[in-house]
């Protein structure tokens, strides 16, 4: 399982590095253009992917408390994504952080043990069933979360016609 989670966490490392690198060739205001998502604008996407890694880097950080695997994760604890429209610095520093923020995970994902992966997340939605669930489930929840706002960036930059296969399986990053 181990292997696993590590290909997850590398996997959404690679695909938001090249997502970021064709935002990166578009103008500040192509990126900040309201596009009929419920995030708005590809910044509002990629902003929540950013926040929505943080909340899950989080909840692990919950689980496992000061355990050494937790450590890859204390370096984010200075981060956060801005929540409203974008300059192109604050585009630049939101990039760089989601960079951060993939490295620790990925680092993250390498330090887990057999034990750490069962520690339990715990959870506030649900009514309380469950109360909470193993970390590894949490980790691929993570892995679904940003794919699926990877696949709505995909399918705006579809409509303005920028080719972007970030989604196809590159194995390279194994």
């Amino acid at each position: 399982m181990i292997n696993g989670i590590v290909t997850f966490a590398k996997y959404n490392q690679e695909a938001n590095k090249k997502i970021l690198d064709l935002l990166n060739k578009l103008s500040n205001d192509e990126r900040e253009k309201e596009r009929g998502s419920y995030y708005h604008s590809l910044s509002g996407l990629i902003r929540h992917i950013g926040s929505g890694s943080l909340f899950f880097a989080g909840l692990f950080r919950g689980a496992l408390g000061s355990a050494p695997a937790a450590r890859p994760l204390a370096v984010l604890e200075k981060i956060d994504f801005p929540p409203n429209t974008l300059s192109e610095a604050q585009w630049s520093r939101a990039a760089a952080d989601i960079e951060t923020v993939d490295r620790a995970l990925v680092e993250f994902a390498g330090a887990l043990n057999d034990a750490a992966l069962a520690a339990p997340v715990k959870l506030d939605w649900y009514g309380g069933d469950p109360a909470d669930v193993p970390l590894s489930f949490m980790f691929y929840q993570l892995t679904v979360h940003n794919t699926h706002h990877r696949g709505q960036v995909s399918q705006i930059l579809d409509e303005l016609k920028i080719d972007n296969d970030y989604s196809a399986i590159n194995v390279a990053f194994r």
